[in-house]
């Protein structure tokens, strides 16, 4: 099941852009901005961006921690994180690894601040019981997560997508 969900994301990741446009109106990104605006710490900060997809949220990150602060992007898709490398190869300090949300490689409290954008209901059974130890684990003491996510969609077509996934 799980190398059937990394396929489809990889997959997936051709036209993950343009289907979440489509099912959030949000062509501009301010939902994103948004949620990168309330990173507390600003400059300097460290922040992990959890199953970071295509990588939407890193440059609205990276502009919030600035040259000094390090922006992570996490993501089990290779295809979604060479996405996220093309909206990212011009941003300083901004890296993307290759990991299961249930089993983060790294130390325990490395980030300041840990997002999710659009994902965390993706993580099915298990694997979201495990994302949250992890979460708790890599969060510095009194650092925040934060977690935005869709409406079930309106649309049958757009909503059977979602659905699916």
């Amino acid at each position: 099941m799980r190398r059937g969900r990394r396929a489809y994301y990889n997959a997936f990741s051709k036209f993950y852009d343009r289907f979440v446009a489509l099912h959030s109106g949000d062509k501009q990104g301010l939902a994103r901005r948004f949620l990168a605006d309330q990173i507390p710490g600003g400059v300097g900060s460290s922040i992990l961006d959890l199953c970071t997809g295509t990588g939407s949220l890193l440059p609205h990150i990276q502009s919030a921690v600035g040259p000094h602060g390090k922006t992570v992007g996490v993501d089990f898709s290779h295809g979604m994180l060479k996405a996220a490398r093309e909206k990212t190869r011009k941003l300083e300090n901004v890296y993307l690894v290759e990991a299961d949300a249930g089993v983060l490689p790294f130390p325990a409290h490395t980030f300041d601040t840990i997002t999710c954008s659009h994902a965390f209901y993706e993580l099915k059974g298990e694997t979201q019981a495990k994302a949250l130890e992890e979460i708790v684990r890599v969060l510095k003491p009194h650092g925040v997560f934060l977690m935005m996510e869709h409406d079930v969609p309106r649309n049958r077509l757009i909503r059977a997508f979602f659905m699916f996934a």
